[in-house]
Parts: structure tokens; C-alpha cells; sequence
């Protein structure tokens, strides 16, 4: 006599969060600003300014923008405003910072306006193996988001998790 197989994972309470599934599609850009620098070195504010007043802000439009300076020059925090001002009007969201606080930024915004009651008194797995930049960061979000609610969390996939957190009774 065989046994019928059962899929516990199926039948289970388990919830999965996968943050990829949030993940914001759009191009995003690195804006360096050395490229406007005399020398790559020095800002000379007129020239910077001509700069910006001349470039195509709207090749930008619907991506996401972050503002840097990848060389060892001192950029008065000006600057970075200036390029960001003319930028907000096209970009989907521009921060000042390399393309992981850009997506740490998108992530952090993203988990604020997401309703969480699904996941009260359940165990919970936050999926790995994502194929998209998620930031180690968006991670800890969703732990905060999640803790205070859930029954235990576990990180990885459903045939093999590392437990994380489990509520006390």
C-alpha cells in the first residue's frame, strides 16, 4: 500500500516575501560630475554652471539618477543640488550617492506603503537568490517591517531556510 505524498510547503501558513517582486523596473544612471570639472579636479563655477544650463536634462526622463563624483575633488554640496534640480523634473527619482544608495533609497520608500497583514502570526521566508540588485539594506527594512508582526522568519527557500527570528509565545 503506497502513502499518498502531501506538500506540507503547500498547505502550510508559510508566506513568502520575495523582494524582487517589488523590484522598480527603469534604467538607472550614474551621474559623475567629474566629467565637468577643469582638469577633473576643480569646479570653476562658471564653467560648471554653462555646464548644466546647456546639458539635455530630458535624455533622463523615467530613469533613476544618482549623483556622484568618482574622483578625489572637493564638490561644494551646491553643485550636487544644482545638477539634482535640473534632473527632478525628468528622473523617477534622483538621490546624491552611487547606484546601491540609489536602490537602497527606492527600496526604503517601496516597503513604507506596503500592507504587511498578511504576514501577521505566519512564518515568513524572505527569498534569496534574487537576479536583481536588491540591496543588503532592503533586507533589513523588511526585517523591521516584519518582526514586530510576524511568527518567525526565515531567509532563503522552502527546502532550505536559515532561520532568523521566531516570536516569543
Amino acid at each position: 500500500m503506497q502513502e499518498e505524498i502531501i506538500n506540507r510547503v503547500a498547505t502550510s501558513k508559510l508566506k513568502t516575501f520575495d523582494l524582487e517582486e517589488i523590484y522598480p523596473e527603469g534604467e538607472r544612471v550614474l551621474f559623475d560630475v567629474k566629467d565637468w570639472l577643469f582638469q577633473e579636479l576643480i569646479l570653476k563655477e562658471r564653467d560648471f554652471r554653462e555646464f548644466v544650463k546647456n546639458h539635455d536634462w530630458s535624455q533622463y526622463k523615467n530613469k533613476f539618477v544618482a549623483i556622484t563624483c568618482t574622483v578625489d575633488a572637493i564638490i561644494p554640496s551646491w553643485a550636487f543640488m544644482l545638477v539634482a534640480s535640473e534632473l527632478t523634473p525628468f528622473a523617477n527619482k534622483v538621490v546624491i550617492g552611487n547606484l546601491e544608495l540609489l536602490e537602497t533609497v527606492l527600496y526604503q520608500e517601496l516597503l513604507q506603503f506596503i500592507d504587511f497583514r498578511d504576514f501577521t502570526d505566519v512564518p515568513v521566508i524572505i527569498k534569496g537568490c534574487a537576479n536583481k540588485p536588491i540591496p543588503e539594506s532592503a533586507y533589513a527594512f523588511l526585517i523591521a517591517k516584519l518582526q514586530p508582526i510576524a511568527k518567525s522568519i526565515m531567509f532563503g527557500e522552502a527546502c532550505s531556510t536559515v532561520p532568523l527570528f521566531k516570536a516569543k509565545k
